[in-house]
């Protein structure tokens, strides 16, 4: 009998909602059922997971409500959340007391950025940083290309959600991949490994593999996407683990991994 690969220690994407919460009004899909946190919280311990990591939804853009509940009820949870720009460094602390430890940022993959260059974004990008929050983004290629460099002389932890969002092969030829390989190499950058079944398949291996080689596993976080929002007659909790143990097959690259996201989450 072949022993079980051992779980990663935590799981840096996934959601949680319920029926109850607002949607907004260019919400993508609308989901018909609930994933409260009692169900994400079963579906780590069923697999061996220790932490997991809310990350904020776009169906419920700033309505953070339930995930900040959530994390005072479950010390094993961190969140990200989605917030306006000119929230007040107050504001910011406490979240961050709360728990949160970094905003997400999305706008639709083909959308224009907003001014990167102006006030408001400067200064949020620095309130962020003070109060010890990271930004996540989930973004495409020719989007990367723009906001990583603008982020360059910023001193806060950036997180890339998905792989970077690559598409083909020759995205990894890109500006937006290139991009992201130079952020990496300045130190504050780094890339979830998540969300796999909303890419190529035949695919997955290979950019798993590049990262790996260019960034080196510390700078790589697994998440699971739970409950696969769009693709839920299709993928489990054990399907996102056994695509981790197939395009990381080794243990010791798995469990670097899991202690990099230990740190930054966590401690």
């Amino acid at each position: 009998m072949t022993d079980m690969p051992q779980a990663p220690v935590v799981d840096a994407h996934a959601h949680i909602f319920t029926r109850a919460m607002p949607f907004t009004d260019t919400a993508w899909t609308r989901p018909d059922y609930d994933y409260p946190v009692e169900a994400y919280l079963a579906d780590l311990d069923v697999h061996g997971v220790s932490f997991g990591v809310v990350t904020a939804a776009s169906l419920f853009g700033e309505y953070n409500d339930y995930t900040l509940a959530a994390l005072a009820q479950h010390k094993r949870l961190r969140a990200t959340v989605m917030l306006d720009p000119d929230t007040s460094a107050s504001e910011l602390a406490s979240l961050r007391a709360q728990g949160v430890c970094g905003v997400r940022f999305q706008i639709p993959l083909t959308a224009a950025l907003p001014d990167l260059t102006g006030y408001r974004f400067r200064r949020f990008v620095t309130r962020l940083a003070d109060a010890g929050m990271h930004l996540e983004l989930n973004l495409s290629g020719p989007q990367l290309a723009q906001m990583l460099p603008a982020l360059a002389d910023h001193p806060i932890p950036v997180v890339v959600d998905h792989f970077g969002l690559l598409r083909s092969e020759g995205e990894m030829a890109g500006a937006g991949f290139t991009a992201m390989l130079r952020s990496i190499a300045l130190g504050r950058t780094f890339v979830k490994i998540s969300a796999g079944f909303r890419l190529p398949a035949d695919r997955l291996e290979s950019y798993a593999a590049r990262l790996l080689a260019e960034a080196g596993a510390e700078r790589l976080f697994w998440g699971s996407d739970a409950p696969y929002v769009g693709a839920e007659d299709r993928v489990s909790y054990a399907d996102t683990l056994q695509t981790l143990y197939r395009i990381i097959p080794d243990a010791r690259v798995r469990r670097r991994m899991s202690d990099a996201a230990l740190r930054f989450y966590f401690f």
